[in-house]
């Protein structure tokens, strides 16, 4: 039997939005719901992520409080929606730039936020669990992976080498596919160093490529790396 319109199922707040005033029950309740998944979102970003600062942790964990807290102050009034953004402006002024899982961790937790802010814990208790689930499920799925003989590579040469083909030879040799994608001088000018996208054709030949590298190149210096979401520039 078809539900009636006005019968239809709905996410109710906890809040009353007809009044300026919140009840410290309710209030309670929106924190101890942010806390609880701040810090599940937090847990999830350290199991799925290699690499990560204790700093932004306890940031994501907290991050809900913090965005309804906001929403708390400003409820009812013009300068609620100019304090969202200004919440969600917050990402840019990050001192390093952030990867992707870092900056889709801060605006997830701040949804979360907004949504605990407004009394809809049942809407951001089911936001939650349906997001970890779907991001647990692609970070494990071959979906977006790339290849693991996919490098990067960075060589430093005297300027007097011609660095356009000077390592052409080894090159078809070792690797299936490559492309220059940087070059810098250093050392005052009196070095090249170049920056390289690399697929090898076999990743036990790594060693090999490099000693001849290093043949070519006068031993310098040179960094071959697996591509990395989290990996430093080379």
């Amino acid at each position: 039997m078809f539900l009636k319109e006005e019968e239809t199922l709905m996410f109710t707040s906890i809040i009353d939005t007809s009044s300026s005033t919140i009840s410290v029950e309710s209030a309670l309740i929106c924190i101890a719901a942010a806390l609880a998944l701040g810090a599940l979102i937090a847990w999830i970003y350290t199991k799925e992520s290699e690499r990560y600062s204790k700093g932004f942790v306890v940031t994501v964990a907290l991050l809900p409080v913090l965005v309804e807290t906001i929403i708390f102050m400003t409820s009812g009034s013009l300068g609620s929606a100019i304090a969202v953004l200004g919440a969600f402006s917050l990402v840019r002024f990050r001192s390093a730039p952030g990867t992707s899982k870092e900056i889709l961790s801060i605006f997830f937790a701040m949804a979360v936020g907004l949504a605990c802010g407004m009394g809809q814990i049942l809407f951001a208790a089911m936001l939650s669990l349906i997001v970890i689930a779907a991001f647990v499920l692609l970070m494990r799925s071959p979906i977006g992976s790339s290849r693991l003989s996919e490098r990067h590579l960075k060589v430093t040469i005297p300027e007097d080498l011609d660095y356009t083909t000077v390592f052409d030879e080894i090159f078809a040799r070792y690797l299936s596919r490559y492309s220059l994608d940087r070059v810098k001088t250093v050392n005052l000018g009196s070095m090249y160093e170049l920056n390289y996208d690399i697929v090898l054709k076999d990743e036990m030949m790594e060693k090999n490529m490099i000693d001849e590298i290093r043949v070519r190149n006068g031993n310098l210096s040179v960094i071959c790396a697996r591509k990395s979401e989290n990996a430093l520039e080379l």
